[in-house]
């Protein structure tokens, strides 16, 4: 494993404990050590998670004498926006958030006719030293805590549910760990996130897990561990070359796990949940998109519950990784189409907002 390449995040200090960190049994443990009836913790959450409220004040169904002392105990302000900046008429939205030390990262809300999208983070920064990628070249900051990973997608569901965001009131429908950081690096927040986003409302959010996609640069033992947890949220691969040569410059992992490896794991979660894994690749060109890559890559794919996600890089300025060309990009597809394995292209939202993730942060530092 190289030595540059690093799992643990740097020891800093703990964000405030939030009601989203804990379990409905551990929220009520709080209250009562306040001196609450246990029943107010089901109230907070039903606030929280029903009604995307996160100010007491508001809460009449709560003492008044109660409200600031359950909201400085259960319900700290977590993250502040720094800014938004929106394209696509406004139907994609790109938040950065501040936390309580000073740390960024971002989020970027999609639209669609008939969904809507939520990517979220899980690191501030990220230590897989992808040399593509904006957020790689930063480093790792550190872990984000479930609080917060979950308080992005609150605060969006709020703005979205009082018609803050254009197209009017909405509903986010899908989230996916596709925002700063490495998922799988961060796993028991990253799991328990998922399930404050997905258990039945006040539990949760109430999401469905069906809707929740978890990306990995290709954690091996960790998919595994998310196999073994036999939820239904589906896993995204980032692959991004399909020769471990190749594979071993554009993602720094793949010195420890072979490609072999990761889809021999990406293999057992499909058989083991029944669902399709995403198989993400950023075409770059002149570097991964030649269409032997295209066919190398159908040959290790087909026959497999599998789709391909092709992303158009986003280049970052100053990068010499720059988009495919269109024909390049056309050939490619027609190749993995040819070996029966289907392929999408992804829509190239966010480009005139420095939609690929870390770009933002990096401009405000």
């Amino acid at each position: 494993m190289p030595a540059e390449l690093t799992f643990a995040a740097p020891r800093r200090a703990k964000p405030p404990r939030h009601l989203a960190d804990l379990s409905p049994e551990e929220r009520r443990a709080v209250v009562t050590e306040l001196g609450e009836k246990p029943f107010r913790a089901k109230q907070l959450a039903q606030h929280y998670f029903g009604h995307l409220e996160s100010d007491t004040s508001a809460m009449t169904d709560l003492p008044e004498a109660s409200r600031e002392r359950l909201g400085e105990a259960l319900l700290p302000n977590l993250l502040t926006p720094v800014r938004h900046i929106t394209c696509d008429d406004g139907m994609t939205r790109k938040t950065l958030w501040r936390a309580f030390d000073g740390v960024l990262f971002e989020s970027v809300l999609m639209r669609y006719p008939d969904r809507a999208t939520l990517c979220v983070s899980s690191q501030a920064g990220c230590g897989m030293n992808c040399p593509f990628c904006a957020t790689g070249q930063n480093g790792l900051t550190r872990n984000l805590s479930t609080g917060e990973i979950v308080d992005q997608v609150v605060s969006v569901a709020r703005d979205l549910a009082r018609g803050e965001v254009a197209g009017g009131p909405g509903r986010i429908s899908n989230i996916v760990f596709m925002g700063m950081g490495e998922p799988l690096a961060n796993y028991k927040r990253v799991l328990e996130s998922v399930r404050r986003m997905t258990d039945p409302v006040p539990g949760g959010l109430g999401i469905s897990q069906r809707g929740v996609t978890v990306s990995t640069v290709g954690l091996v033992p960790a998919i595994d561990k998310l196999i073994a947890e036999r939820m239904q949220v589906r896993l995204a691969i980032s692959l991004h070359a399909p020769d471990d040569e190749l594979r071993d410059e554009l993602v720094p992992v793949n010195n420890r796990w072979k490609i072999d490896e990761v889809l021999d794991a990406a293999w057992r979660y499909a058989d083991t949940t029944g669902r399709r894994v995403s198989i993400e690749y950023a075409l770059i060109r002149d570097i991964n998109d030649q269409a032997w890559r295209a066919d190398l890559l159908g040959r290790l794919l087909k026959g497999n519950l599998v789709h391909v996600n092709l992303i158009p890089l986003n280049p970052t300025p100053g990068s010499k990784w720059t988009a495919s060309r269109p024909e390049d990009e056309r050939e490619f597809v027609r190749r993995l189409e040819s070996h029966g394995v289907p392929v999408t292209v992804r829509d190239t939202r966010g480009q005139e907002i420095d939609g690929a993730c870390g770009q933002l942060a990096a401009a405000e530092n």
